[in-house]
C-alpha cells in the first residue's frame, strides 16, 4: 500500500509541474521551434505511458532510496540526474538522427528534464516525509 501512495503522490506532483511547463511556459516555444513536425493532436497514449514510466523511475530509483536514507538532498540531486538522463535519451537521439532538429530545444529540454526530475523528487519527498 505504501508504494501506491508514493506513486500517486509523485504522479500528482509530476503532472502539476509538467503541465505548468507544457501548458504555460513552453507552449509557444515548442510550437515555434517544432511546429513543422508537431502533430495537431498529441498521442495521449504515448504521453501517458511516458508519464507512468517516468514517475515509476522516480519512485524506484530516486524516492525509495531517498526515503530510506532520510535524505532530501539525495532526492533532489539524484532526481535531477534521473531527469537529465531520461530527457537526454530523447533529445540527443533526436539531435543525432533527425534533420533540422533544433539544438535550442535540446538544450532547453535537458535543462527542463533536470529541473522536472529534481522538483518532482524533492517535492514528493517532502510530502511523503510529512505524511
Amino acid at each position: 500500500m505504501n508504494i501506491i501512495k508514493t506513486y500517486l503522490i509523485t504522479f500528482i506532483v509530476f503532472m502539476g509541474v509538467d503541465l505548468i511547463w507544457l501548458g504555460v511556459v513552453a507552449k509557444k516555444l515548442y510550437s515555434r521551434e517544432l511546429g513543422y513536425i508537431m502533430s495537431p493532436k498529441p498521442n495521449w497514449v504515448a504521453a501517458i505511458v511516458f508519464y507512468l514510466l517516468f514517475v515509476g523511475g522516480i519512485v524506484f530509483f530516486v524516492l525509495n532510496p531517498a526515503l530510506s536514507k532520510n535524505s532530501w538532498t539525495y532526492a533532489l540531486f539524484v532526481g535531477m540526474f534521473f531527469g537529465l538522463i531520461t530527457y537526454s535519451t530523447y533529445d540527443l537521439t533526436n539531435l543525432a538522427t533527425l534533420k533540422d532538429w533544433p539544438i535550442l530545444i535540446t538544450v532547453i529540454d535537458l535543462i527542463w528534464g533536470t529541473t522536472l526530475g529534481g522538483l518532482t523528487a524533492v517535492v514528493s519527498y517532502f510530502i511523503l516525509d510529512k505524511i
